[in-house]
């Protein structure tokens, strides 16, 4: 693709309304519409937090009638919708945010004046699951109003300067340390394609009159071996040897994901895959002849930006952030465990001469062993995890104050005492860091 251009004069003073601006693609769309001159407001779920300048309230799952979107729309000459859910949880369904809100705001478009509409789809077919067909459906029923929209369909879509769910696990499996993991054999056919390309199709398309629909890939497929490594030369992670993990074994992966609800892979991603998500043969020439743009290899993007000792952590801590996180729910609850079955005896002997006798120590063991178990069932279930592990560090810094300076006799225990806590306070300001996933 050619250089990124300057702003252009075109777009100065018009206002471009992008719904899923807060994601990880809708970041680098963001970005690219304001290289164009764009003004650009981001609809995006508030979550309890005060919206910047440039946001807007929007609830997709409760947007569904022209109304809902009409105040969204003062002022804006053009939308973009790069909004989208993997899969279905917490009250939020793919016809909700797929076909109905998007539909929804188009039809307020209409009713507004608003002068372009684009579209971010996915590439698949409807078979792939609920995720690909919604997602299309919604495409055909832009196409049948009277409003300028155009449909752009991308496969894998990556970045160099970041990733975010199944592009993490992918660079993860490319970056182990000293193997490569490779799902299946590795021979299924992607045409990925770098988000900052993306970005650069979608702000031409914001100020163009061209609709339709339209694939969206690098220049050729390639190979998900070849994929994987090109990113493990490019992390520089020493070790060419290559683990294919059986089919099967994914697949039971992914089953056990999606019946639990969480992890970056569900069945619709894995059918898209094993079947191959590439373009049309004519997808590039489409894009060259309507847009001007030609999407960069994967080699090219790679190129354009060496890798940082940062990329290596990303990758190589990727495993390493749930198992942390599950060592430490462990860790908590047999220290509850230990709170409710340590003998009586044994606390008050240890207690014995300290100013923890004129404590209760028994009930403040039991007691301790109750905080105990709330925090690690807290963590496990996954709800603000900062705010648990936030909860964890200033409980084990109380105990390891109040217990150090009471009981100093601890900190020579020869199986290390209170001297653990001195690597385990460090461990959960890690674990704090790595809660955060986007």
């Amino acid at each position: 693709m050619e250089p990124l251009p300057q702003a252009s004069p075109d777009n100065v003073g018009r206002t471009v309304l992008v719904v899923g601006g807060a994601g990880f693609i809708g970041g680098y769309l963001v970005a690219a519409l304001r290289r164009h001159g764009w003004n650009v407001l981001r609809a995006v779920r508030p979550k309890g937090r005060a919206l910047s300048d440039d946001e807007r309230a929007c609830d997709l799952q409760a947007m569904v009638r022209l109304e809902d979107w009409l105040p969204l729309l003062d002022g804006v000459d053009a939308v973009v919708n790069a909004a989208g859910i993997l899969r279905e949880e917490g009250g939020q369904t793919f016809e909700a945010i797929h076909v109905e809100a998007p539909f929804a705001l188009a039809q307020a478009c209409l009713a507004r004046g608003v002068g372009r509409f684009v579209q971010v789809s996915a590439l698949g077919l409807p078979e792939d699951g609920p995720f690909i067909a919604s997602k299309h459906r919604f495409d055909e029923r832009l196409g049948g109003l009277a409003l300028s929209s155009v449909v752009l369909r991308p496969s894998v879509v990556y970045s160099v300067s970041g990733s975010y769910g199944g592009t993490s696990l992918l660079r993860a499996l490319a970056g182990f340390p000293g193997v490569q993991w490779l799902p299946g054999d590795g021979r299924w056919q992607v045409q990925p394609l770098a988000a900052e390309d993306l970005g650069e199709l979608v702000a031409r398309a914001a100020s163009g009159t061209v609709t339709g629909i339209y694939d969206v890939g690098g220049p050729a497929p390639l190979s998900l071996r070849d994929y994987q490594g090109q990113w493990r030369r490019w992390l520089r992670v020493p070790g060419a040897r290559v683990v294919a993990v059986p089919e099967a074994a994914v697949s039971l992966a992914v089953t056990v994901m999606e019946a639990l609800g969480r992890g970056p892979v569900g069945r619709t991603m894995w059918r898209m895959l094993r079947r191959g998500n590439t373009a049309g043969p004519d997808a590039g020439e489409r894009l060259a002849a309507d847009f001007g743009i030609r999407p960069r290899t994967l080699e090219d993007a790679l190129a354009s930006a060496p890798s940082q000792v940062q990329d290596r952590w990303q990758a190589e801590l990727y495993f390493l952030a749930p198992a942390l996180r599950w060592s430490v729910v462990a860790l908590w609850l047999l220290s509850a465990l230990a709170g409710f079955l340590t003998p009586a005896a044994d606390i008050l002997r240890l207690s014995s001469g300290t100013p923890l006798d004129a404590m209760d120590p028994v009930l403040l063991a039991r007691g301790g062993g109750v905080a105990d178990l709330m925090l690690g069932l807290w963590l496990a279930s996954g709800r603000r995890p900062r705010a648990a592990v936030s909860a964890m560090l200033l409980l084990l810094l109380a105990y390891t104050l109040v217990l150090g300076i009471a009981v100093p006799a601890l900190w020579w225990d020869p199986l290390g005492g209170l001297a653990k806590n001195l690597g385990l306070l460090p461990t959960l300001a890690v674990l704090w860091v790595l809660t955060e996933r986007r």
